[in-house]
């Protein structure tokens, strides 16, 4: 399943209809905002995406990449390009493998939507957390990158990297299951699921004691990374559209999901023998995290387990919504929409 994942959202395609833009327009843009651009200028849509649609912008000299807006009618506070633009600064500021951004723009008579351009980052993404594509010996050095990348993440002083205002310190589990909830509600069009009800219910009924901040990406996925070309060690994180300042146990359970989540619906490893694959268990893997932030262990894991999943689900959730208004950037939207269900059911599993 997972070799059918990775075709439908490896590589680009041309423009679909419903998400074509001026090009010319973009091309007068970025030659009085993009330093080293010169055209003539080819755009390119990437398959995958969900949210904020992404082209590969082509010069004779070299890519870009461009997130945009969707047009159409948005939920308030998504697809916040403006948020996306800010981290990447900030983080590029401090040394964290990102994208260099090259300019923001937001003016919608320039292309429709509001937008930003950054530098092409080449190098692997993998579309299955077992990394089929490399050695079984490789495989461990590359997980301990991508837990080396989150720890490096979470330990950053986000005053320090100018983040002092990226979100609100403190209650982020209250704020989020909130945020979920309400966006669940709303979509009406998407309708409204027994098991998603429930844990609307049960989880601010149940949030662990004490609190943390710090950065938080919000969707730290193996598929949300480049790899270097040939090392074991992540050149770039993607996609910080849910980037916020938040509890890092949070942002953790969410990456350590992999080892629950069936692999027909993101990257996951449930059901794979780790052993034979040659990749840390989860144990190991959270160990691993605990040492490089300074921690013993992770108490209440199974209600982040639980919360990661439900936020999940609503995420797919809105997905569906988007598929049904025809708003939703990837040609896949209808078909991974169905998820949503089994992703309700799995949350409700840590909550039972």
């Amino acid at each position: 399943m997972m070799d059918e994942v990775a075709k439908t959202n490896i590589g680009t395609s041309a423009v679909r209809e419903e998400y074509r833009f001026d090009e010319v327009s973009l091309a007068r843009w970025m030659a009085a905002n993009i330093a080293d651009f010169k055209g003539p200028l080819k755009v390119e849509q990437f398959k995958g995406g969900q949210s904020n649609p992404t082209y590969k912008l082509i010069t004779p000299d070299r890519c870009y990449v461009l997130r945009r807006k969707p047009t159409g009618l948005l939920l308030k506070g998504a697809h916040a390009i403006e948020r996306e633009a800010q981290i990447l600064i900030a983080l590029g500021g401090v040394g964290f493998p990102v994208a260099e951004l090259l300019g923001l723009c937001t003016d919608d008579a320039v292309i429709g939507t509001w937008f930003y351009v950054m530098a092409m980052v080449e190098g692997r993404i993998f579309w299955d957390a077992g990394l089929p594509e490399i050695s079984p010996g490789e495989r461990a050095a590359h997980f301990d990158a991508m837990n080396s990348t989150i720890a490096r993440l979470h330990c950053i002083d986000y005053g320090a990297a100018g983040l002092e205002g990226y979100g609100r310190p403190g209650s982020y589990f209250e704020r989020q299951i909130a945020r979920w909830s309400r966006q669940y509600r709303d979509d009406e069009e998407a309708g409204r699921n027994p098991d998603m009800d429930r844990l609307v219910e049960w989880l601010p009924a149940h949030i662990p004691p004490g609190d943390e901040t710090t950065i938080v990406h919000g969707d730290f996925r193996v598929d949300n990374m480049i790899f270097h070309p040939s090392e074991p060690r992540v050149i770039a994180v993607l996609d910080w559209e849910l980037s916020t300042l938040g509890h890092p146990l949070a942002d953790f359970a969410y990456h350590a999901m992999m080892y629950h989540m069936p692999s027909h619906i993101v990257a996951g490893l449930a059901g794979t023998d780790l052993r034979a694959l040659r990749i840390p268990d989860e144990a190991q893997y959270v160990d691993a995290y605990c040492r490089r932030t300074g921690r013993s262990d992770i108490p209440h894991y199974q209600f982040y387990l639980a919360f990661n999943f439900f936020r999940i689900a609503a995420i797919f959730h809105g997905i569906k919504g988007r598929a049904i208004r025809g708003t939703a950037s990837s040609a896949q939207a209808r078909e991974r929409a169905k998820a949503f269900p089994e992703l309700a059911r799995i949350a409700l599993r840590y909550v039972e």
